[in-house]
């Protein structure tokens, strides 16, 4: 198995408008399509020891992305959506004092939970929900492409996901 000369970025950016397009043909759900393609990418990249060059990364990684799509309409929804949902604001804006201080300690608990990410995953978590910035910011602000800040973000919310759940 030969290993890319490509780098991630660059495999990225040169399939990213396949792949979306592809899923949004099978799905007619922007969102969806763009979730699923960054899960593909996500996985892929962590795989991509087991990709072997005498094929072409396009046909790999719709292969992935199909298989990701499959498993999206079996679990009818996704893994994220309590995360996505976080609004960080909240916390600090309620009048009853007994939930203030309920929330206040969640805001705690969230906080040490995304401390215990690696720093890479804690900016991206920090700028996007804290910071409350765009993807379009973040990327700016971190000086890496659009498509690159969708899978770190992705990756961090995985993990902190997990990290949640463990408790």
């Amino acid at each position: 198995m030969k290993k890319t000369n490509l780098s991630f970025d660059d495999l990225l950016n040169h399939n990213w408008n396949y792949v979306y397009n592809f899923l949004l043909k099978k799905t007619n759900d922007d969102f969806l399509s763009e979730e699923i393609t960054i899960q593909s990418f996500s996985k892929a990249f962590e795989k991509i020891d087991l990709f072997d060059e005498k094929y072409k990364f396009k046909t790999w990684i719709i292969s992935i992305a199909k298989n990701q799509l499959n498993d999206h309409f079996k679990k009818k929804k996704l893994r994220f959506e309590n995360i996505d949902n976080l609004n960080l604001v909240g916390f600090k804006n309620n009048t009853n004092p007994e939930q203030e201080l309920i929330n206040k300690e969640k805001f705690i608990h969230l906080n040490e939970k995304i401390e215990e990410l690696k720093p890479m995953y804690k900016e991206i978590i920090k700028l996007k929900y804290i910071e409350d910035l765009t993807i379009s910011q973040i990327s700016k602000k971190i000086n890496q492409p659009i498509n690159t800040v969708k899978i770190k973000i992705y990756r961090a919310k995985k993990i902190l996901s997990e990290i949640l759940e463990i408790k």
